[in-house]
């Protein structure tokens, strides 16, 4: 920018579409100052350099303002966790289910963590064998994303709303 340009010649364009051509950076500068006014490198690995005269500030301004815009369309997805147990009862299966399908039904996603203590380790199975109990109860109104895995000391399964998927 300004003076920080050290290429001796560069193709100067205006902020309002004029076309100064290749010029000498000192000239494409003076120019700049007349206008009160910025040169700012556009491309500069062109042949020759690409500047530009603009008001910086206000190009700053304007490019923050566009990525504000782009962060408030994104879509924030909420991830919820249910944790269950390889000795985990019926009704405490149940439960957490209904849980999982309110999650679902808001359009969030939901994770199932089977955490394995101590000798569970030796057989990861039984916590596959937990996540595949509860599939049947929430095939209606979810999506499988992650079949059941082991990952460290957790049996994890990864499930989206059914209508979210459909979409894609």
């Amino acid at each position: 920018m300004n003076d920080m340009i050290t290429a001796k010649e560069v193709r100067c364009m205006g902020d309002d579409g004029t076309n100064y051509g290749i010029i000498s950076t000192r000239e494409a500068q003076s120019t700049a100052d007349d206008l009160g006014l910025d040169l700012v490198l556009i491309a500069p690995d062109g042949k020759p350099p690409v500047a530009k005269i603009m008001d910086y500030g206000k190009f700053k301004y304007q490019q923050e303002k566009k990525k504000k815009e782009a962060k408030k369309k994104q879509k924030v997805i909420e991830v919820k966790e249910i944790k269950l147990s390889v000795k985990i009862a019926e009704n405490d299966v149940n439960y957490k289910v209904k849980h999982a399908i309110e999650f679902l039904e808001a359009g969030k996603h939901v994770k199932f963590r089977v955490f394995l203590k101590g000798r569970e380790m030796a057989h990861p199975e039984a916590g596959v064998e937990v996540l595949k109990r509860v599939w049947p109860m929430i095939e209606e109104i979810g999506v499988m994303d992650k079949q059941p895995k082991l990952e460290g000391r957790y049996v994890n399964m990864y499930v989206v709303p059914k209508n979210e998927h459909h979409k894609n």
